[in-house]
């Protein structure tokens, strides 16, 4: 079936974060295996689809991907993990060309099913069920950039709000086990990063399958005491997460950033009960307050859904006052999209596609205008800044961000990434905040190029 001697794997991922994380780490055990990691979709060997199915378009956008695999090399073994592979197996297996289907489980066999594949016959469908009392499925920890470090600390979710397949993608809770995220931060920082981002799927129910009463403020107490760790940051925690343990921590530890991602969904209490969303607007907004108070020049993003079944303009309304009572400096807008299986795909009031999309046009508009609010806070101040990359099409100019989450752009005489940096923020600008390098900094990378600034971690 499979003729071509196997040697070169390409890798594509589509989604969230996590997605990302893992995709990187499936690539690490192909490397380790002897594959070489060619870009996607030069022509290879394996091709390994990582899949996202939170809207319609993401599973269009996955089968596109797949059949694009099959078209760049028609003998080439072709693997489908992820979300999209979990909930829908069989519609993956009937695309013509794929030979192995993986899930949100067991993608440390990755390598074996390949080779398994190679040997002809018909395709695989290694799609575990996941269930109650799995343990976390420990991946490699692979750095995605040279400037922070993603670090997997959760899995699953068990809310079941009503829009979302994600329950039925990822399964139930599992938690990394504390002593392995703590020995990977001290790994991480000794390779000198100087950021961290703890992601999971539902990272706010950190703890609650483990043994030992350990939640996420107490792991987080455990991780800021390691020394030499300079950021880290929280990828989302929902609103009924934040105990009041939880809050202490976010808001009383430097090292932490002042940025908080927080789901809000709707502003409409009518429309967050019919979510499945177990909080009132005014509690999101006592939650903000709250943290404000603590940390008053702290970021607060969020994401918002357009378009439940039912919403009316005056619940839509409702929702455009709570993001600007919250004063969010930034917002994803997502306009709902009926998922096969869950109880709001069945809903009556389903919303026209034009009025969903004129409301995320108005949503996205107040978005934009609060994080320009927000960002002329900080213009003629002087911020650390983790530098991330070159910015596209601006030669000598870097961009990175501040604690708070602010994207800066910098001229800059040579390579910073991956370090610490003080800018000035001058001017706010095609959506980015450009800025200046402090003279010091810049008097100093002819002759000390790679020295990392950690004094400025606080900022």
């Amino acid at each position: 079936m499979k003729l071509v001697p196997i040697s070169r794997v390409a890798l594509v991922s589509l989604g969230c974060k996590v997605n990302q994380n893992e995709l990187e780490a499936m690539r690490h055990l192909f490397r380790e295996a002897g594959y070489e990691p060619v870009p996607f979709p030069e022509k290879a060997d394996v091709y390994v689809i990582h899949t996202c199915t939170v809207t319609h378009t993401s599973d269009r956008k996955s089968r596109q991907l797949i059949r694009r695999a099959v078209r760049a090399n028609p003998e080439a073994v072709v693997v489908v993990t992820g979300c999209y592979a979990q909930v829908a197996p069989e519609e993956v297996l009937s695309i013509p060309g794929v030979d192995v289907v993986v899930g949100t489980r067991d993608r440390h066999r990755l390598v074996e099913l390949v080779e398994e594949a190679r040997k002809g016959g018909t395709p695989l469908n290694a799609v575990g069920v996941h269930e109650p009392g799995e343990e976390f499925e420990e991946l490699p920890v692979v750095e995605l950039s040279r400037a922070r470090a993603f670090l997997k600390i959760q899995e699953g979710c068990e809310e079941y709000c009503t829009y979302c397949i994600v329950p039925y993608a990822r399964g139930p809770f599992r938690s990394r086990a504390p002593e392995a995220i703590l020995n990977e931060v001290e790994r991480l920082v000794a390779k000198g990063y100087l950021e961290i981002v703890l992601t999971g799927v539902h990272t706010g129910a950190y703890g609650r399958d483990l043994t030992g009463g350990i939640d996420l403020a107490g792991l987080l107490k455990k991780i800021v005491r390691i020394p030499g760790l300079q950021r880290l940051r929280i990828s989302s925690v929902d609103p009924l997460d934040f105990t009041p343990e939880l809050k202490a921590m976010l808001t009383g530890e430097e090292v932490i950033c002042p940025h908080y991602h927080i789901p809000l969904q709707s502003g409409d209490d009518t429309i967050l009960e019919r979510m499945g969303r177990r909080y009132s607007s005014s509690y999101y907004l006592d939650l903000i307050a709250s943290l404000r108070s603590r940390r008053p020049r702290a970021a607060f993003t969020s994401d918002v859904m357009v378009g439940f079944p039912g919403e009316t303009e005056e619940q839509f309304q409702n929702t455009m006052a709570v993001v600007k009572e919250a004063a969010l400096a930034a917002i994803h807008v997502f306009p709902f999209s009926p998922r096969r299986g869950t109880p709001a795909a069945a809903m009556p009031g389903q919303i026209a596609p034009e009025v969903k999309k004129e409301r995320e046009r108005r949503l996205l508009q107040l978005g934009r205008r609060l994080a320009r609010q927000y960002a002329r806070e900080f213009l003629n101040e002087t911020m650390a800044v983790l530098v991330e990359r070159p910015l596209p099409g601006h030669p000598g100019v870097y961009e990175g961000h501040t604690g708070n989450y602010l994207n800066v752009a910098f001229l800059a005489a040579g390579d910073l990434t991956g370090q610490l940096v003080p800018v000035r923020l001058e001017e706010l600008r095609g959506g980015l905040i450009w800025g200046q390098l402090e003279k010091d900094v810049r008097e100093k990378q002819e002759n000390r190029p790679g020295e990392r600034n950690k004094d400025l971690a606080q900022h």
